[in-house]
């Protein structure tokens, strides 16, 4: 059975953007799309309705074929360790969301996909995130059709954002990359934009995806169709 490749990248901002566009070049290069993760806020005051370039290029690369998937509302705001909306009741988690999905529309940027900071959410966000209209919530252990309740099983290896950035760890991305492309599994790779200017980082999640292209998986992007098989919702 053939595999999936989703590659994502979170953390996108003025200060990270040239290393990210550079990143998203040399995966064009393999004929790889690429999930851009996008927050109205991050830390250290950021805001992206203020960053017109950077809404300018996600508007571009959504055009050529990437995927634009909200990704969480303001996490500075949150003093809890754990991800921003790992522990939301449903009540904040929906005014966040609405927020969010305000704020992404108004820049042209409006997505029905979701993938939280940390990729954990509560159970009062899986539940809030369907009356907002979002149908694909990529989670840490699996990817969720909010619309059909079903879920295509594959754990996120990441770098950076939650994860860890040693040399250690990023071979074991790679060990863990190869083995899920062997078994024709979904194979997700994920990496903090402000890690794509270390080249260790950098160069793991390019060796991840050359080992999932080897073993045939199809790079494709997180996406909801309506008549879709499950395999495709991923």
């Amino acid at each position: 059975m053939m595999g999936q490749l989703i590659v994502s990248v979170s953390g996108i901002s003025d200060r990270t953007l040239s290393d990210v566009d550079e990143f998203c070049a040399r995966l064009g290069e393999r004929s790889v799309p690429v999930s851009l993760l996008a927050a109205p806020r991050l830390k250290g005051g950021y805001r992206l309705d203020r960053d017109a370039p950077t809404v300018q290029w996600l508007t571009d690369r959504r055009t050529g074929g990437d995927a634009i998937v909200l990704h969480g509302y303001d996490e500075a705001a949150t003093k809890r360790r754990r991800g921003e909306f790992a522990t939301l009741q449903a009540h904040e988690a929906n005014l966040r969301l609405m927020a969010a999905d305000r704020i992404l529309e108004h820049l042209g940027l409006r997505t029905r996909l979701f993938a939280a900071p940390g990729w954990s959410v509560s159970p009062g966000v899986v539940t809030v995130l369907p009356r907002n209209g979002f149908r694909l919530l990529a989670g840490l252990t699996g990817v969720t059709d909010l619309v059909r309740g079903t879920t295509v099983r594959g754990r996120v290896l990441g770098i950076g954002e939650g994860f860890l950035s040693e040399p250690w760890w990023c071979r074991t991305l790679v060990m863990s990359a190869d083995r899920s492309a062997r078994r024709g599994g979904v194979v997700r790779v994920a990496v903090a934009a402000r890690q794509l200017r270390h080249p260790g980082p950098r160069q793991a999640m390019l060796d991840a995806v050359d080992l999932a292209l080897m073993h045939g998986c199809e790079p494709v992007v997180y996406r909801w169709l309506p008549d879709s098989a499950l395999q495709d919702a991923a």
